[in-house]
C-alpha cells in the first residue's frame, strides 16, 4: 500500500465520523438560530404621559421545530461503515506480524489495531443503525436528535483515535475525550437521575485518568532515563523494543497507576462505581456503545502497557495485579447480579463481569489466553449491544426498568423477546455465540498456565456460574410466561428497530462457529500484545 493511501485510510475512522460529527453541529446550529432564545420586550412607556393606555403587544407563539430532514438520521451509519472497510483493507495490506504508519509514526495499524477497528466497526453499527429508531421512539425534537447524533459521532472519532495512534501521550488524550462527549451523553435526558450518573461519571473517571496521566508521565521519564529521545519516549514500538533498559521500580509504578486509571474506564475496581448508573441513564444505543466497545477501547490501552511491562519486569507483577482486580471486580460483580431489581443495570453489571474475565485472560498472558481475550472482546461487544438496544425497545414498550414488572415478551412481542433472549444466552456463552469459544479458551489456558494460575481460574468459573443463574433467571422472567397484556398492533420503531439486532447476533454466531479470514489477525494480534 503506497504511503499515500496508508495515511489515508489510518485518518478515515477518526476523519469520518468527526465530519459527520461536524454536518450533524452544522444542523443544530441552523435549527438554533430559526428559534428565537427569549421573546422580544414591549416598547417602554413613559408614566404619565399624555394620551390613551397603550395596547399591550400579543406575545409571537414560539416557532416550531422543523422535523429531522428525511434520512438524516442515517448518516450515522457511514461512519461505522468506513471503520469496517478501512479495518477490511489494513487487514489485507498488514504484513504477517508487521505493521503500517503514516504521520511520522504517530498513526499505526498493527494487527490489534486492525483487530479492534472492526470490533469499534461492528458494534457502532448496530447502535448507529438502532439511533432512528430509538429516536423516533422517544419523539425527540430535531434539536435534540442533531445533538444526540453529533455527540454519537463524536464519540466514536475519538475511540477510533485511541486504537489507531501508536502514541501512549494521544491515547490518554483520546480516552480522555471519550469522557468528555460521552457525559453529555449520560445526562441527555436532563433527569435528576440522569444528571446524577453523568456527573458521577465525571468525577470517577477523571480520577481514573488524572492516575493514568501520572502512570504516562512516569513511563516517559523511565525512557528519557533510558537514552530514548523525547520524540520517541511515548512510541509504543519504540517503548516495547527499548523495554529492557527501562528502569524497573519507575516503570511497576507507571504501569500500575496507568492500569488503575485506564481500569476505571474498563469498569474494573477499584473506580467501577461510575459504570451501571452511566449504562442504565444513558440513551440504550449509548449504552451499547459503551459496554459494547468504550471499556474494550480503555482495556486496549491496559494491553499495550502490559506488554511495555512484560519486558521491563517480566510477566510476574502485572499477572499478580491483574488476577487481583479480576477476582475482585468478578466477585463484586456476581453479588450484584444476585441481587439485582433493575435490568439495565443487570447488563451493566454484566459487562463488570466479562471485563473482569478479559483482565484474567491477560493476566495469563499465554497466547491461547490472548487470542481468547481478543475474541472475547469481539463477542461480548456484538452481544452488549444487542441486548442495551433490545433493552432500551422494553423500556418503550413497557414504560419500566424493574425486572419484576416485565413479563411474557415473548408472547407480547415475539421479536423482541426473541432478540433480548438470545443476546443474553450468548452472555451467558451458550454456542454457537463466540464467547462459548472464548471462555473456554481462557478456562483451558489458566488450567495450563500453572503459576497459580489454576486456583485463580477455578475461583473465578465458580463465580461466573453464580452470575450465570443469576442473569439466566432473571431474564427467564422478563422473557418467559403469557403476557400480562394484549400484543401491540404494529412493531415499535417498525424494520428499522429490529434488522441491526439480527445483523449483532448474526454476526457473533458467526465468530463462534468459524474465525475464517480473521484466523491469522488473530493469533497476530495475540503475540503483538505479548503472547508468551
Amino acid at each position: 500500500m503506497q504511503a499515500t493511501m496508508t495515511a489515508a485510510v489510518l485518518a478515515a475512522p477518526v476523519a469520518v465520523p468527526g465530519a459527520v460529527a461536524g454536518a450533524h453541529a452544522l444542523v443544530l446550529a441552523r435549527l438554533r438560530r430559526r428559534i428565537p432564545r427569549e421573546l422580544p420586550r414591549p416598547a417602554a412607556v413613559l408614566v404619565g404621559a399624555a394620551g390613551p393606555e397603550p395596547e399591550q403587544a400579543a406575545e409571537p407563539a414560539p416557532a416550531a421545530e422543523p422535523p429531522p430532514a428525511p434520512g438524516a438520521p442515517w448518516w450515522g451509519v457511514a461512519s461505522p461503515a468506513v471503520v469496517l472497510g478501512c479495518g477490511a483493507l489494513l487487514a489485507a495490506a498488514l504484513p504477517r506480524g508487521g505493521a503500517l504508519d503514516a504521520f511520522g509514526g504517530l498513526l499505526r495499524a498493527d494487527a490489534p489495531t486492525v483487530w479492534m477497528l472492526f470490533v469499534v466497526g461492528a458494534v457502532a453499527l448496530v447502535a448507529c443503525a438502532s439511533l432512528p429508531s430509538y429516536g423516533a421512539g422517544e419523539r425527540l425534537s430535531a434539536r435534540a436528535t442533531a445533538l444526540l447524533h453529533t455527540l454519537v459521532q463524536a464519540f466514536l472519532a475519538a475511540m477510533c483515535l485511541a486504537v489507531v495512534t501508536a502514541n501512549l501521550g494521544v491515547l490518554w488524550v483520546a480516552v480522555e475525550a471519550t469522557t468528555i462527549v460521552t457525559a453529555f451523553l449520560v445526562g441527555h435526558r436532563r433527569t435528576r437521575r440522569s444528571v446524577e450518573a453523568a456527573w458521577k461519571y465525571v468525577v470517577i473517571c477523571s480520577a481514573g485518568i488524572a492516575l493514568a496521566f501520572l502512570g504516562t508521565v512516569l513511563v516517559y521519564y523511565a525512557a528519557r532515563q533510558a537514552g530514548i529521545d523525547e520524540a520517541h519516549a511515548l512510541d509504543w514500538p519504540t517503548l516495547v523494543a527499548r523495554a529492557g533498559a527501562l528502569d524497573p521500580s519507575v516503570t511497576r509504578l507507571g504501569v500500575s497507576l496507568v492500569i488503575l486509571g485506564f481500569g476505571a474506564k474498563a469498569g474494573l475496581v477499584p473506580l467501577h462505581a461510575w459504570l451501571p448508573d452511566a449504562h442504565s441513564q444513558a440513551p440504550a444505543p449509548v449504552s451499547a456503545l459503551m459496554s459494547g466497545v468504550l471499556l474494550s477501547v480503555a482495556f486496549l490501552a491496559v494491553l499495550r502497557y502490559d506488554t511495555i511491562a512484560d519486558g521491563a519486569l517480566g510477566h510476574g507483577w502485572t499477572r499478580l495485579l491483574l488476577t487481583g482486580i479480576a477476582l475482585l471486580t468478578l466477585a463484586l460483580a456476581t453479588g450484584l447480579l444476585l441481587a439485582q431489581r433493575d435490568y439495565k443495570r443487570m447488563l451493566a453489571y454484566s459487562s463488570m463481569e466479562h471485563m473482569s474475565l478479559i483482565a484474567l485472560g491477560t493476566a495469563i498472558g499465554t497466547p491461547l489466553a490472548l487470542a481468547a481475550v481478543l475474541l472475547h472482546i469481539a463477542g461480548h461487544g456484538l452481544a452488549k449491544s444487542v441486548a442495551f438496544c433490545a433493552s432500551g425497545h422494553v423500556l418503550r414498550l413497557t414504560g419500566t426498568t424493574l425486572i419484576g414488572r416485565v413479563r411474557g415478551l415473548l408472547a407480547r412481542l415475539p421479536w423482541l423477546g426473541g432478540v433480548l433472549g438470545l443476546a443474553v444466552l450468548a452472555l451467558l456463552g451458550f454456542p454457537p455465540f463466540s464467547l462459548f469459544a472464548s471462555e473456554l479458551g481462557i478456562v483451558r489456558a489458566g488450567f495450563a498456565a500453572g503459576a497459580g494460575m489454576g486456583w485463580a481460574t477455578a475461583g473465578a468459573l465458580l463465580l461466573v456460574l453464580a452470575a450465570f443463574a443469576a442473569l439466566a433467571a432473571r431474564t427467564a422472567r422478563m422473557v418467559l410466561g403469557p403476557s400480562p397484556v394484549p400484543a401491540p398492533a404494529t412493531v415499535p420503531g417498525g424494520a428499522g428497530a429490529v434488522w441491526p439486532l439480527v445483523l449483532g447476533l448474526v454476526a457473533c454466531a458467526a465468530l463462534g462457529l468459524a474465525t475464517g479470514p480473521l484466523t491469522d489477525l488473530l493469533h497476530d494480534a495475540a503475540a503483538a500484545i505479548g503472547g508468551h
